[in-house]
């Protein structure tokens, strides 16, 4: 068992130096958790281990850019961790039912719609098995053509304007982005989540995640808030599968409205928060129309050790038409 095991980790059907297969190719999300799944050992200490790791090396890339800064040697890119955000201590919270009927009624018109592709700023702590990777704030647009072939660019924030935009609406470069990577990928289609639309019905769409999440039974809200992710990762939604998503949310066990906050993007949003067994995670909401502008997760445990303290940002994403 143990020698399949391993030529099965061996086996990996997207090497850097090869061609994507034609009738499907791999993101660049796909590609990075299938070689994870293929190279690690699984262990029930794995995840704390790749953790101290990571947080130990984010200390240390830090510590090496602050020498860099102190010595005048400024050609490597700034790391700092985001601040988390922060509810206005006055707001109001409104509950994820109201939402759900503010953005039923926003959808009446069926405008905006639905397109594939996605326009995402994120930054998340860097984790790795064997190297201390330097992580930065990017934002990536993906955007898909006629004939079912994409483009994706991913740009690095200027880390002296955290939360600004880099890119134009439709793609264009301004001056103060560094292109990390362009890549045009060939015709491709699929039936499966979340390539496939989603649906615009709750019982479907909630059927929807849970396949795109590959899960055989119903999805806790960890899961389902991780999915979500993966949602708007690939498209950019619609005012009715807004307003579904904002429906499923309201009926979700644990989701708490906390109040009104700014995002990353200057963009007044509502809060809501899950305080499950691991990290804290927030998600952000427009208050008119209920699409989820952003998805925060934050530490709830201090790790001294690392230099971590509880509601230190872990990651988060924060999308845009």
């Amino acid at each position: 068992m143990a020698d399949e095991l391993e030529l099965l980790r061996r086996a990996n059907p997207v090497p850097v130096d090869g061609p994507h297969f034609g009738d499907g190719p791999l993101d660049h999300h796909a590609e990075r958790h299938l070689n994870r799944l293929l190279h690690e050992r699984p262990s029930p200490l794995r995840r704390r281990t790749r953790l101290a790791w990571g947080l130990a090396a984010t200390s240390i890339v830090a510590a090496l850019v602050s020498a860099l800064l102190f010595t005048g040697q400024t050609t490597a890119p700034a790391v700092a961790a985001p601040r988390p955000l922060l509810v206005q201590a006055d707001s109001t919270p409104v509950s994820l039912k109201t939402l759900a009927e503010r953005a039923q009624a926003a959808a009446a018109d069926g405008s905006p719609k639905l397109r594939k592709g996605t326009h995402v700023q994120s930054w998340s702590m860097g984790m790795s098995d064997d190297k201390p990777p330097i992580t930065l704030p990017e934002e990536r647009i993906v955007r898909w053509n006629a004939d079912d072939s994409h483009t994706e660019i991913v740009v690095a924030t200027d880390p002296r304007h955290p939360g600004r935009p880099v890119l134009g609406g439709e793609g264009g470069l301004v001056e103060d982005g560094h292109v990390l990577s362009r890549q045009t990928y060939p015709p491709s289609w699929s039936d499966a989540p979340p390539q496939s639309p989603p649906p615009t019905d709750v019982a479907r769409l909630r059927a929807y995640l849970q396949e795109a999440a590959y899960s055989r039974t119903a999805l806790n809200t960890g899961e389902l808030l991780d999915t979500v992710e993966s949602l708007l990762d690939t498209w950019t939604l619609g005012a009715r599968e807004s307003a579904t998503l904002a429906r499923l949310l309201a009926d979700t066990e644990g989701l708490r409205p906390v109040g009104q906050v700014t995002d990353r993007l200057g963009r007044r949003a509502l809060a809501y928060a899950y305080d499950g067994s691991g990290p804290r995670r927030m998600l952000i909401m427009d208050p008119a129309t209920g699409a989820v502008l952003g998805l925060e997760t934050t530490f709830t445990k201090a790790e001294p050790q690392y230099g971590v303290e509880a509601g230190d940002v872990m990651s988060y994403s924060a999308w845009m038409r």
